[in-house]
């Protein structure tokens, strides 16, 4: 099973962009989509039908225009689970689960914290998810969280680590969550597999950084410890340029 997450910073101005013939070429049999920033209905569905995406779930926020995540797959799930039940987080379209035979598939949009409100927001958003999975774990073991983590674990993934030290992304409270959630059980697919600096799944669109690669991977596929033996490859492709982030790939037996 090859599995695609994407940040594609609104899916209708990603389709301006080519989103949909690079989509053909990438050709994913599962693609895990956040910051849709669109309603269902405001979505060319039949775009994603037509290469064969004929299972597509969409978990909107109420606010229009504003977060959201989707899953696109070419394999019929056997269940799918909209939102964690946490009102504050369905709200805001952050979670969207499908269960497949052998494993599931989580498309996560975890919110960044660019004011002390959200912040606050992001923070507490993290400890209660932290709960939901390690319940949920109990009756889906063999879990794949793909999506936008908006934090960085470690230096190495981020382009100056020094200058970083206290913006939110970086911040010791988020990269000592994000570790610990690792800890309880996930594995960083992309590290798994690759150990060198300088990889990075988002850009600012300031001061030429992307072109630069003054970047920070905040993407991840995290999986599941009992799926380890099971990972194949794990990419970044910086060269698809369809958003301020970037996708990544996970190869995985199914």
């Amino acid at each position: 099973m090859k599995i695609i997450s994407y940040n594609v910073n609104g899916i209708r101005a990603a389709l301006t962009k080519g989103f949909a013939d690079w989509l053909k070429s990438a050709n994913p049999d599962v693609l895990c989509l956040q910051e849709i920033k669109a309603l269902e209905d405001q979505i060319p569905t039949e775009i994603f039908t037509e290469l064969g995406y004929t299972y597509q779930y969409y978990h909107s926020a109420e606010k229009k225009g504003y977060s959201g995540v989707a899953i696109l797959s070419k394999i019929a799930p056997k269940h799918v689970e909209v939102g964690t039940g946490i009102d504050y987080m369905d709200k805001e379209g952050r979670v969207l689960r499908a269960d497949f035979e052998t494993l599931s598939v989580m498309s996560l949009y975890l919110p960044s914290g660019t004011n002390i409100d959200r912040l606050d927001f992001k923070l507490t958003f993290m400890a209660d998810f932290q709960k939901y999975i390690d319940k949920l774990k109990q009756t889906v073991p063999n879990l794949v969280i793909c999506g936008d983590y908006n934090i960085c674990h470690e230096a190495i993934d981020i382009h100056d680590p020094v200058r970083n030290a206290t913006v939110s992304g970086f911040l010791p409270v988020e990269r000592e969550w994000l570790d610990k959630f690792m800890k309880s059980g996930f594995i960083d697919s992309f590290r798994y597999f690759h150990k060198e600096p300088h990889q990075y799944s988002w850009w600012s669109y300031r001061a030429n950084a992307r072109n630069n690669n003054k970047g920070w991977r905040i993407d991840y596929h995290l999986v599941s410890t009992p799926l380890e033996n099971r990972m194949e490859r794990a990419l970044i492709l910086p060269e698809a340029k369809h958003s301020d982030h970037c996708p990544i790939v996970l190869e995985i037996r199914s």
